[in-house]
């Protein structure tokens, strides 16, 4: 399971969520063109680690943070690998980068217990005191919060999925 990110303009959130039907197609497709560098992201199976380390639940927490991973609203019920796409407002993605820049990777990796994450089965389990896992993800959570910041500051909207 691999988290994704894919940045949206107002006009294209606006045409999924008219034409729901279409959004396997506007993320997968080969025929289509693919996005424009730094329009898409994936922080690959940190998605549940991250969630966990900034809201302190398995698959909960409070505005603006769950909103990281488990946020947003449905667009329609396709199945886009792992339920379906969901989507931020411009508005929520300013409101999380602002969480996310008051959070920096030193201190959500002070939050690392991997006994903790064990205990609540987060993804994708098996954690171990290793350095290796807190640089990993370090560094998909550095990735994230810079691709929230340029959103945020180009007013976009944002999809996030599972595949």
């Amino acid at each position: 399971m691999i988290g994704n990110y894919r940045r949206v303009s107002l006009e294209e959130l606006s045409r999924l969520r008219e034409n729901p039907e279409s959004i396997s197609d506007f993320l997968y497709s080969e025929t289509e063109q693919a996005p424009p560098a730094g329009r898409r992201l994936d922080i690959d199976k940190t998605w549940h680690a991250i969630h966990f380390l900034l809201t302190g639940s398995s698959w909960e927490g409070s505005y603006p943070l769950v909103c990281v991973v488990m946020g947003g609203e449905s667009i329609g019920t396709q199945d886009v690998g792992y339920g379906p796409a969901r989507f931020l407002t411009p508005a929520e993605v300013k409101d999380v980068a602002n969480s996310l820049d008051e959070i920096s990777v030193s201190d959500l990796l002070e939050r690392y217990d991997p006994d903790a994450l064990n205990a609540e089965e987060i993804y994708p389990q098996g954690w171990s005191d290793a350095e290796e896992e807190r640089k990993y993800i370090g560094q998909y959570y550095s990735q994230l919060t810079e691709f929230f910041r340029k959103a945020a500051h180009a007013d976009d909207a944002m999809l996030v999925y599972l595949n």
